[in-house]
């Protein structure tokens, strides 16, 4: 009797937004979908910024603080790198030698992960702390998820934390 192969799952929880971050997020995320990888992203608080539609410092979410946050971040093309950002220069010049060496920068690293059909989820806590709607991200979001459900969705694979 053939013994039944499990697809190989890997989950990654986005903390952050930060553009260096958000790369590795989605470096491995492309590279192991197109290995055949089930890959499911987990967006929560700062990493949820990566997901909205509206993209720039605008006033998202519901009240006053939400949307203080919403002008302070900015989406991906806005998104700070962790160290040494220089006034927000950085993630310019990274994007510069991304292109300089052929690497394919944040933003298409986004658009492959769509294409690859991976999995974007949002965390229904975080998007309650900052005062966001699932109608704020891009319709790529499958679902927005508790934690107990994302883990169930995890379980027999590797997971990490960005």
């Amino acid at each position: 009797m053939a013994e039944e192969t499990q697809k190989k799952k890997l989950s990654i929880i986005a903390f952050s937004g930060d553009f260096d971050k958000l790369t590795a997020v989605f470096t491995l995320a492309t590279g192991a979908a197109a290995v055949g990888y089930e890959v499911n992203l987990f967006f929560t608080f700062w990493g949820l910024d990566a997901l909205k539609i509206k993209q720039g410092r605008s006033p998202v979410g519901k009240g006053f603080l939400p949307k203080v946050f919403g002008i302070f971040m900015g989406g991906l093309r806005s998104a700070p790198v962790s160290r040494l950002n220089f006034f927000g220069a950085s993630p310019k010049i990274f994007r510069y030698m991304m292109r300089k060496n052929n690497v394919a920068p944040l933003e298409e690293l986004v658009e492959a992960a769509k294409v690859l059909g991976i999995n974007f989820y949002a965390c229904e806590m975080a998007m309650h702390i900052l005062g966001l709607q699932k109608s704020d991200f891009i319709p790529e979001v499958k679902d927005v998820l508790g934690v107990a459900t994302f883990l169930q969705l995890s379980e027999g694979g590797q997971t990490l934390f960005i």
